[in-house]
Parts: C-alpha cells; structure tokens; sequence
C-alpha cells in the first residue's frame, strides 16, 4: 500500500517539477531579454490648421495613435514632437515642436514647430516624446 502511495506522489512531482522548471525557464527569459523603455508614441500629420478660405501654416494638426478622445489629449499638453526627415548628405535632420492644445473632439492635436511642416510633410509620420513630464 505504502509503494502504491509513493509511486503516485512520486509521478505528480515529477509532473510538477516540470512545470516549474517550464515556468522557470520562462521567467529567466524574461529576466534576460531587455526591453528598452517606451520614449515616444507614433503620431500623423493630418495637415494645418485652416478655415473654409485660410489655412495657417504655423500649426500643424497630428492624430497620435491610441489617443482617441478629447479627454485622452490632455496628457500630451506641452509634449515635445519629432519631425525626422534624411537630408542630401545621408544625415537625420529633426524639426521639433510643441503640442498646444487639442483639435475637436477626436482626440487630434495642434503643434508647434521651431520650422513649419513642408507640405510634402502631410500623411508623414512623427514620434511624439514622452518627455516632458507634468506629473
């Protein structure tokens, strides 16, 4: 009776001495792989601000993604953005600018640049910093 017993137990941790070693061998992944921390979010350039007849060059209108409310803009206020572009001598050149304040209700925003967005700049995309903080 008593090996009949231990023959069963035995089984079961074996059995559990796998999983733990699975589990194990999945947490020291985690452990070992490094994520590099989250320093932007992908945004698009929707165009200027502009009336019916008027459009104004020195504001830009960007949907960043996940943002899909007015609510949802408000932690973006004052949030630095990145234009990145590839000149002629194969160096990165970045216009940078501001968020201002939100546009309508869908969560779109208006940003200033130090150099107004070319308009073969619209439909692009741009990497809005999460820096810097107001928490």
């Amino acid at each position: 009776l008593e090996e009949a017993d231990f023959a069963r137990h035995s089984s079961a941790l074996v059995a559990c001495s796998s999983v733990l070693s699975a589990e194990e061998i999945y947490l020291d992944k985690m452990s070992t792989s490094k994520r590099e921390p989250k320093l932007y979010v992908p945004g698009a350039i929707l165009g200027y601000q502009r009336g019916l007849r008027t459009q104004n060059n020195h504001v830009s209108l960007i949907k960043i993604k996940g943002v899909d409310s007015k609510d949802d803009t408000d932690f973006y206020l004052g949030k630095k953005i990145a234009y990145i572009t590839k000149g002629t001598d194969n160096k990165f050149r970045v216009n940078w600018g501001k968020v201002c304040r939100a546009h309508g209700s869908m969560g779109v925003v208006r940003c200033r640049f130090s150099r107004d967005l070319p308009p073969q700049s619209i439909g692009g995309k741009v990497r809005v910093m999460l820096y810097p903080s107001r928490v």
